[in-house]
């Protein structure tokens, strides 16, 4: 009787192990996730790295002034309403000020 158990456990386990041999043979060149990868440079020699930052930079300076030019006519607008109605313009301002905050911490959050 113990035969019989011993063999219906080894079998299977024995084909696990066997499958799971033959997947790590598939891909034995894996890099090691801890090591920090090779850092690439473009053909003037900078780092790719460091250009990105430098546009994303860049980018958020240009979207800053935008968010202040739409927190401005926003403002404006609702001294003119004197907070009774607030008209479609600026609602569409605030929707595209939520986009470009959004794409900012988007940018800033990547590194």
């Amino acid at each position: 009787m113990t035969s019989f158990i011993r063999n219906q456990f080894t079998k299977p386990a024995l084909a696990a192990l066997l499958l799971g041999l033959a997947a790590w043979a598939q891909f034995p060149d894996q890099p090691n996730p801890r090591e920090k990868p090779e850092e690439r440079r473009l053909p003037n020699g900078k780092l790719q790295s460091e250009a990105i930052l430098k546009a994303d930079y860049e980018a958020n300076l240009k979207d800053l002034t935008s968010l202040r030019t739409r927190l401005n006519a926003v403002e404006e607008e609702l001294k003119k309403t004197q907070g009774q109605v607030l008209s479609l313009k600026a609602t569409k301002d605030l929707e595209e000020i939520e986009k470009t905050a959004r794409r900012m911490r988007g940018r800033m959050t990547r590194y």
